[in-house]
C-alpha cells in the first residue's frame, strides 16, 4: 500500500468541479430571484 503524503495529491478535477456547482448555484439563484421580481410585477 502506498504512503500517504500529505499536500501532494493533485485536486485539479476537484478545484474544476466545485467552481461548476458554484457557477451553477449562482446562476441558478438569480434566475430564482429575477422570476420572483418578475412575478411581483405582474401581480402589481
Amino acid at each position: 500500500m502506498a504512503e500517504h503524503k500529505h499536500g501532494h495529491m493533485d485536486i485539479t478535477e476537484q478545484e474544476r468541479t466545485f467552481v461548476g456547482f458554484v457557477q451553477w448555484v449562482t446562476r441558478t439563484v438569480i434566475v430564482i430571484l429575477v422570476l420572483l421580481v418578475l412575478l411581483a410585477l405582474v401581480n402589481g
